[in-house]
């Protein structure tokens, strides 16, 4: 018989801990949490502030979040569908509606702790590096460090467009482009002879193209790409793109350089969370009175609210339902 070695016996039960619930479920990454939230020392009771980029299947969200011992504050929040104000209404998943998410997020926490006219938005949109802590003015630059969560960290990662968005809105994001679309790494390239036999490696330069990065952030590899679906088969072009199509002629824009160029001014004019409109004369009526009552409004949504009764109400509750056995049994 073959010795079979009992390893979760009562010891190992006894002393078994499960991991975290979010990391049960694969939504924090614990090891990068930590360094991103641990606050230095001789920084006792100073915020640690993180700019949180995530990505749906719909739309793009943008926060600046800091930890306190009872859980995570959010200060100010954007996604990409309030670009829909500013007539964006398709791509609110790509690279460019990810960067102007970024612009927009940037903008308004500024303008909320009034650093807004001291640190201004890049006017110069040409994809270099950018940073405002390389112009300190009176007050220090609003610093907060990137939290990618679970995703890809790979050269090009929408993430990235998020934070290159933030830095030229005026945040103080530490970052270098080596995560930037148009970024080359550098290889190592092996020269061999005809036998196969390795003779010399040449090594490329790592490289950075700031007019891809540009490219990318005004959204020509979509009108590029919509161009060339167009001319080669109208049809796919009217189901892949109707609705950018729709877009563009609301906007009045001929490419999507313009329209973002316009988004991106507008933004920056005015980074203000729009409210929606609400009923001007809300209606609510009692559907069924009693202690339970069922309400309904002015859109036909129905809801229940229990009352407590009163001593005289209580009585006569009680008075009703002898009423009514005593008429039964007869």
């Amino acid at each position: 018989m073959v010795f079979v070695k009992l390893v979760k016996n009562k010891a190992y039960s006894m002393r078994m801990q499960v991991k975290p619930k979010r990391r049960r479920q694969s939504k924090t990454d614990y090891f990068a949490r930590r360094r991103l939230v641990c606050q230095d020392k001789n920084k006792f009771d100073s915020r640690k502030y993180r700019l949180v980029a995530r990505r749906t299947n719909t739309k793009i969200i943008t926060q600046i979040i800091y930890s306190t011992m009872t859980g995570d504050r959010v200060m100010c929040a954007a996604d990409s569908t309030e670009l829909i104000n500013h007539n964006i209404t398709a791509g609110l998943t790509n690279y460019s509606a990810a960067y102007a998410t970024g612009l927009l997020l940037a903008r308004r926490l500024l303008k909320q702790v009034g650093l807004a006219d001291m640190y201004k938005a890049n006017s110069d949109l040409n994809g270099e590096y950018f940073n405002v802590v390389e112009d300190i003015q009176d007050k220090r630059p609003f610093k907060a460090l990137l939290d990618v969560g679970i995703n890809s960290t790979t050269t090009g990662a929408r993430v990235f467009a998020v934070m290159k968005g933030a830095c030229d809105g005026g945040l103080n994001v530490p970052h270098n482009t080596k995560r930037f679309a148009g970024y080359n790494n550098s290889k190592t390239e092996v020269v061999k002879n005809k036998r196969g036999k390795a003779e010399s490696s040449e090594k490329t330069v790592a490289s950075f193209d700031a007019t891809i990065l540009r490219a990318r952030i005004f959204g020509n590899h979509v009108t590029q790409y919509m161009n060339t679906m167009k001319k080669e088969d109208p049809e796919k072009f009217k189901r892949h793109f109707s609705k950018w199509e729709k877009c563009l002629t609301t906007a009045k824009a001929k490419t999507c350089e313009d329209l973002y160029k316009k988004a991106h001014a507008a933004i920056i004019a005015n980074p203000d969370r729009k409210k929606k409109a609400g009923n001007a004369k809300p209606t609510r009526k009692v559907v069924t009175p009693g202690g339970s009552r069922v309400y309904a409004d002015s859109k036909g949504r129905k809801w229940l609210r229990h009352f407590r009764l009163t001593n005289q109400e209580r009585q006569v509750r009680v008075a009703k339902k002898f009423q009514d056995f005593a008429a039964g049994a007869q």
